[in-house]
């Protein structure tokens, strides 16, 4: 028998330093992250149960219905699972009394990354995903991705994008950080 629920490995495999693919779609897939604004009030109470967690969030990316995420565990006690609970119940209460209407589908996914090599592979597929949804040719020109711990170019230098996959049609914007 199918349900929707997906299932999760073992509450242990969620606990301490360890590094997650997280991605959170919006309630009916709708196009609630087009606006700063929208994003911003989200991407706040993410960040507060982040904190609260002890968790760093390496790599973001707001698509107009979903966020990817690569978060990490900075201690022993940190807890992903509750870090998701606590990020959507946040972000979801925060967008619903600013927007009126509900902001997440119940379940999303996760992924344990596993290595240093996946990890540069799961931020590269972050900060690519809108230049493959053509909403933007070139990856710093997407207003809604970056990290709360380094700069878009910091990132972009770690995953080494060779010019086939990514061309630069000049310089970076100026003052184009996402990580305040």
């Amino acid at each position: 028998m199918r349900t929707d629920r997906p299932r999760h490995l073992q509450a242990t495999e969620y606990l301490g330093p360890r590094q997650y693919f997280l991605t959170f779609c919006t309630h009916e897939r709708r196009r609630h992250f087009i606006t700063a604004d929208a994003v911003q009030t989200v991407r706040t109470q993410i960040e507060r149960a982040a904190g609260a967690q002890k968790m760093a969030v390496l790599a973001y990316c707001y698509m107009p219905d979903h966020v990817h995420l690569l978060a990490e565990g900075k201690a022993q006690d940190s807890d992903c699972l509750l870090f998701i609970a606590r990020a959507k119940q946040f972000s979801g209460f925060h967008y619903k009394a600013k927007f009126g209407h509900p902001l997440w589908q119940r379940y999303g996914f996760e992924h344990i990354v596993r290595s240093e090599e996946a990890t540069v592979s799961v931020a590269r597929y972050i900060m690519e995903n809108p230049v493959r949804a053509r909403l933007v040719n070139r990856i710093e020109n997407y207003p809604f991705s970056g990290s709360r711990v380094y700069t878009v170019e910091q990132i972009l230098e770690a995953i080494q994008l060779p010019e086939r996959w990514y061309r630069r049609s000049g310089p970076a914007e100026a003052g184009h950080h996402t990580s305040g």
